[in-house]
């Protein structure tokens, strides 16, 4: 959660932007693009909303976490994306809307469910690879009516899962690709195949597959936290939403320890519709040891 979250804020300030502005710039953690430095965006505000619901509820209750969501829209966050705001906003109930949405639109294959599913990651982590899959496909049908968002989710919860259990999560890739949908197994092997690269995408990076894809990439292709997530926000496009994920997968691989202290210090989330709410690195630290404690075995 804490990779993840620092991962988003550092990537922030350069969303939409060309590849290569981190390196640019130089500048970590320092703002702009209308965030404050160090501020998570929405990646990580509804990452919180998921897992606290998980604690509060004592397990998955998906009414319970799309309210909270309906509620945080309301409180009109900086960032949310656009598929995301019309399923919280239509007025549908919470177990038809991302479906009827997707029926009109016909397009929902966003990476808005992959980039809130660190919290949830942890907290399946010790259920295994069925229920953790699972989990990940019924929290991010909530506001995703694509089959394919739900496999990404399910293979970044699995990735997360056999990172925190100390084995290599690329090792375990065949295996995890065996249990994501027929459907959608080839696109995801494609994206996550060895020889892959952001430069082979075939859609723009806030997609779901080019956007684990290339976290994927980021992590096979360095060997350190940090070095992943400044070659995830150097590729430009939906920098803080790749580079989220990729702070997920290496935060887990590495460990909190591995996370820079000066990207620490000014992290800080926001909870829009929640009153004044403000969590720090801290208070991540401390919601992701209680998911871990609390979660099914």
């Amino acid at each position: 959660m804490l990779g993840s979250a620092a991962g988003d804020a550092l990537g922030a300030p350069y969303e939409f932007g060309p590849a290569g502005q981190l390196s640019a710039r130089g500048e970590e953690m320092r703002g702009g693009g209308g965030w404050d430095p160090g501020e998570a965006t929405d990646d990580t505000q509804m990452a919180v909303l998921v897992a606290e619901s998980l604690l509060e509820r004592g397990g998955l209750e998906l009414p319970d976490v799309f309210g909270r969501f309906q509620r945080w829209a309301a409180g009109q966050p900086k960032d949310i994306g656009l598929q995301t705001e019309a399923v919280l906003t239509g007025g549908q109930p919470w177990d038809l809307a991302a479906a009827l949405h997707f029926q009109i639109n016909a397009r929902a294959a966003g990476n808005g469910s992959l980039m809130r599913a660190s919290g949830s990651a942890v907290y399946f982590v010790a259920a295994g690879r069925r229920a953790t899959m699972d989990a990940a496909r019924r929290i991010a049908a909530l506001t995703h009516g694509d089959r394919a968002a739900w496999e990404g989710t399910a293979i970044l919860h699995e990735l997360v899962r056999v990172a925190l259990d100390g084995a290599d999560p690329l090792a375990t890739l065949p295996a995890t690709l065996d249990a994501v949908h027929p459907d959608h197994r080839g696109r995801y092997g494609l994206v996550l195949a060895p020889d892959w690269h952001p430069g082979l995408a075939t859609e723009f990076n806030g997609a779901v597959w080019p956007c684990l894809g290339s976290a994927v990439w980021a992590l096979r292709t360095t060997s350190g936290f940090a070095e992943a997530v400044r070659a995830a926000v150097d590729l430009g496009g939906d920098t803080d939403t790749v580079a989220a994920v990729t702070g997920a997968l290496a935060g887990a691989r590495y460990g909190q320890g591995a996370v820079p202290a000066h990207w620490t210090e000014r992290l800080h989330v926001p909870l829009p519709g929640f009153g004044e709410r403000v969590l720090y690195a801290d208070d991540l630290r401390a919601l992701a040891q209680r998911l871990l404690e609390a979660g099914p075995r």
